[in-house]
C-alpha cells in the first residue's frame, strides 16, 4: 500500500470561506479533499478512514495543515480554495532504526474500575504516559533525555450531531528507534493514539543518522 504525504496551504480568504473555527471544521475541509471509500457499515464498525492530519497552525497570513493518507487528494478543497502538494512516500522511508519526530497526541489512560477515560495532565506525567505506551503499543522506544512536551490544549468544540467533544492535546517531540518494525508501520500509516479524526496520531518523522540509543 502507497501512503501519500501532502500539505494543505490555506489562505486568510480560504479559512474564512471554509468557515474553518475549531476541530471539527478543520476535520471537514480534509476529509472533503480524499474520496469517501468506506460503506455505512464500515463506518458504523469505526473502520479506520486511512486519513491523518495535523494542524500545523499558522500567522496571519494563512495556515499549513499536514496529510498523510492510503489514497491521492484533491488538488483544492471545496470550492476550488487552498492548495494542496502531494508526493508518495518513498518505499524505503520507513526502514531506518531511529527517527526524530514531532507528534499531537491526546493522552489518556482508562480507569480498570470505571472503564472511563482519564486524561493525563502536566508535562511530567503525559512524557511517562508516551515513553510506557511507545514500546507496548506503536513499535518504538523513546530515548527520555531528548523527550519533550511542547504544549497541552484542551480544545472544546461540537461534533456533526452537535454533541460537545472535550479533546486534550499534546504536542510532543524527541527521538525514536524502532523496536518492532511492523508495528511502526502500522503506526505511521494508521496514526498513534485517540483523536485522529480530530488531528492526533500523525507521526512526523526524520530519520536520525547519528542514533542517541546505545
Amino acid at each position: 500500500m502507497s501512503l501519500i504525504a501532502s500539505v494543505l496551504q490555506l489562505d486568510r480568504a480560504a479559512i474564512k470561506a471554509l468557515r474553518i473555527t475549531d476541530p471539527y471544521s478543520l476535520h471537514r475541509v480534509v476529509y472533503g479533499l480524499y474520496p469517501d471509500v468506506r460503506s455505512s457499515d464500515a463506518k458504523a464498525g469505526h473502520q479506520a478512514s486511512g486519513i491523518l492530519h495535523a494542524d500545523q497552525g499558522g500567522d496571519f497570513h494563512g495556515r499549513k495543515i499536514l496529510l498523510l493518507a492510503d489514497r491521492e487528494p484533491a488538488g483544492h478543497a471545496e470550492g476550488g480554495y487552498g492548495e494542496v502538494r502531494s508526493k508518495v512516500i518513498p518505499i524505503d522511508f520507513l526502514n531506518h532504526a531511529s527517527y526524530r519526530f514531532k507528534v499531537i497526541v491526546n493522552p489518556a489512560r482508562r480507569d480498570s474500575a470505571s472503564g472511563k477515560l482519564i486524561p493525563v495532565k502536566g508535562r511530567d506525567a503525559v512524557a511517562g504516559w508516551f515513553a510506557e505506551r511507545a514500546p507496548a503499543s506503536w513499535g518504538f522506544q523513546v530515548a527520555p533525555e531528548h523527550l519533550q512536551v511542547d504544549r497541552l490544549d484542551v480544545l472544546r468544540f461540537n461534533d456533526k450531531a452537535q454533541r460537545t467533544v472535550t479533546l486534550a492535546q499534546a504536542h510532543v517531540q524527541g527521538q525514536l528507534k524502532v523496536t518492532d518494525p511492523e508495528r511502526f508501520r502500522h503506526s505511521f500509516a494508521n496514526g498513534i493514539g485517540r483523536g485522529r479524526s480530530f488531528g492526533c496520531g500523525l507521526l512526523q518523522i526524520v530519520p536520525l543518522i547519528d542514533s542517541p540509543f546505545a
